[in-house]
């Protein structure tokens, strides 16, 4: 076998997934089709769990240097204001919640910290052209080599190459009269200090979004059309009636349709799906980067330890399902851009399989603070842990969701899944005052 894992696409599914595996030390390639890292934006928001995610992962630092938490939305006819308000007001970090709010910071820049903190590097270049399986593992060509890998993740995007090989169905429908124009542009006359929007009908919409620790503004604007900075300057010119904001060039351009489709099955043996490979909805809610960053994060331990595999799919397809239900409910009542409910930052969602009050095995374990430092830096790293508290003991998943509360659940736990002992610590944590 030359390898555990072999993940094909780069993005942020593929790169999480990446960077998880090495720090469990388990072998792997990331190949992708595309000759080097994809330098649009495409995705802009970050979602507080997701940030969770990247805390446990060692990434948070770089991330939340490069990102920004506090954009307000401002509103225009013409030059005038006519509004301003904050999607997120009144929403701070707790001591349970430390990142509160969404966080603006474009998807290359999330890809680039993902990258850069594993030394193994991304074999651009190299298509997955055919793969076969078997009981002891998958046979694929890449880029014109055979490999033999154990498992192999598709992370290739909604064109999926393996959801298409597999025969898996993709659910759902296009609505191909609901299509944006994006991209990134560069733009003099705006303050990089709001996202701007003028608008609001169904053919006169646009919004210019700075993007952090950038020159560029992303251009979203409702219409069809060949994507081109030609074509961005007259939108501009016409939606805002301004002659000074000046249109210098663009990186980046193109349209994009609304599809609202998800996989009947995430795995096919020993071949899974995870991010937009199985999944793809409204762009409404900035959820698309994060549920697959979450799919990887919930598959990668499972992988490693090659126990509860079959969890992955029960899990994350019903995630998928609301989130296509949610996002589609969010375009559809033009409200996209008002405040946002606690839904969208993904921090309720729970793998919950009976009902109860309280915390209960399935939830996000919250953060805190114990005589031991803080808990979220407690569970940071690969293994189950277990919190000793006074109360009782809770056992804490290797991707931060509770497994089990209380001494005969962790036991029993432990014996219906004994390899999870392997990659366990115990942690005696008397809550703080």
């Amino acid at each position: 076998m030359d390898i555990h894992v072999l993940i094909t696409g780069a993005g942020p599914t593929g790169l999480t997934l990446a960077l998880d595996l090495h720090r469990r030390g388990v072998p792997f390639r990331i190949v992708d089709a595309a000759p080097a890292p994809f330098a649009g934006s495409r995705g802009k928001g970050l979602q507080p769990r997701s940030m969770e995610v990247l805390h446990d992962l060692g990434v948070i630092e770089p991330v939340l240097a490069s990102g920004r938490l506090d954009l307000k939305m401002r509103a225009y006819r013409g030059r005038e204001v006519v509004r301003e308000w904050d999607v997120h007001e009144g929403r701070h970090p707790t001591v349970e919640r430390p990142y509160a709010r969404t966080m603006l910071i474009p998807q290359f820049r999330v890809e680039q910290v993902l990258r850069e903190a594993f030394p193994q590097p991304v074999e651009y270049g190299k298509p997955l052209t055919s793969f076969t399986q078997d009981d002891s593992g998958v046979t694929a060509v890449v880029g014109g080599e055979t490999v033999r890998a154990k498992y192999l993740v598709g992370c290739d995007g909604g064109k999926s190459f393996v959801r298409k090989q597999l025969g898996v169905s993709f659910v759902g429908e296009t609505h191909e009269d609901q299509r944006m124009l994006i991209g990134d542009l560069r733009i003099s006359g705006l303050d990089r200090d709001h996202w701007h929007q003028w608008g609001g009908g169904t053919d006169r919409w646009l919004a210019l979004c700075p993007l952090p620790g950038t020159d560029l503004f992303q251009f979203q604007a409702n219409g069809d059309g060949d994507p081109s900075p030609e074509l961005y300057r007259e939108i501009i010119r016409d939606r805002t009636g301004r002659d000074d904001l000046v249109v210098h060039d663009a990186t980046w351009t193109s349209l994009y349709r609304t599809n609202i489709r998800m996989v009947d099955r995430f795995r096919v043996g020993r071949v899974f799906l995870a991010g937009d490979a199985a999944h793809v909805h409204s762009p409404a809610g900035a959820q698309g980067m994060n549920t697959g960053i979450q799919d990887a994060y919930n598959l990668g331990w499972k992988l490693a330890m090659e126990t509860l595999l079959d969890t992955y799919e029960a899990e994350r397809k019903p995630v998928a399902e609301w989130l296509l239900g949610m996002t589609t409910a969010l375009m559809m009542s033009g409200q996209a851009f008002e405040r946002r409910g606690d839904e969208t930052l993904q921090l309720s969602l729970s793998y919950r399989t009976t009902d109860g009050e309280g915390l209960q095995p399935g939830d996000r374990m919250p953060d805190g603070i114990t005589d031991q430092g803080r808990i979220f830096d407690l569970l940071r790293g690969p293994d189950f842990v277990t919190l000793d508290f006074p109360g009782g003991p809770v056992l804490v998943r290797p991707d931060g969701y509770v497994a089990a509360i209380g001494r005969s659940a962790v036991d029993a736990y432990f014996g219906a899944n004994p390899v999870t002992q392997l990659h366990h610590r115990r942690i005696a944590a008397r809550t703080a005052a």
